[in-house]
């Protein structure tokens, strides 16, 4: 008897892109295009600000945030805001703002969240895609602070 091994490879049914012809270079990072490349740069951005000083606590104890619910909610949103896609369906402004009313949000909050965001793009992806999701990150970022947070924002270059 042969045990099933669960069909075609996933990129072989056209679920995800498949990337075994394009050609590499070494060294080369690819560009943020893929509903995979956001997934893994979500998870990643995410294992950083679980071990950050400033920033874990304000996810873990102030916000009790659910990672099972709240890293596809935000594989969604960069999704969206990357790819075009519509699948995000969320309140981003209403989530940030409760949270600062539990804690309030300062700039060194927002200047750490967007260097380990930016940092995080900048050692795997380069192109117009990842640009685009560090430039909407700034805008985001500056939005929420004067919006929500009280205060203004400006992000510092992070390279």
């Amino acid at each position: 008897m042969t045990a099933d091994l669960g069909g075609e490879a996933p990129c072989l049914l056209g679920v995800v892109d498949d990337h075994r012809d394009l050609p590499t270079t070494v060294g080369a990072r690819p560009d943020l295009s893929t509903a995979a490349a956001i997934h893994d740069l979500v998870t990643r951005f995410y294992r950083e600000i679980v071990f950050d000083d400033l920033l874990a606590p304000v996810f873990d104890e102030v916000a009790e945030v659910d990672w099972a619910i709240h890293i596809p909610n935000l594989i969604d949103y960069w999704c969206w805001i990357v790819l075009g896609t519509n699948r995000y369906r969320g309140a981003v402004t209403a989530t940030h703002r409760r949270l600062h009313s539990q804690q309030a949000m300062t700039p060194s909050h927002c200047h750490r969240w967007f260097a380990l965001w930016c940092s995080t793009i900048d050692d795997s992806w380069t192109g117009p895609s990842a640009e685009k999701a560090k430039t909407h990150a700034a805008v985001l970022m500056r939005g929420m602070a004067k919006h929500v947070f009280g205060f203004e924002w400006t992000a510092v270059d992070s390279t």
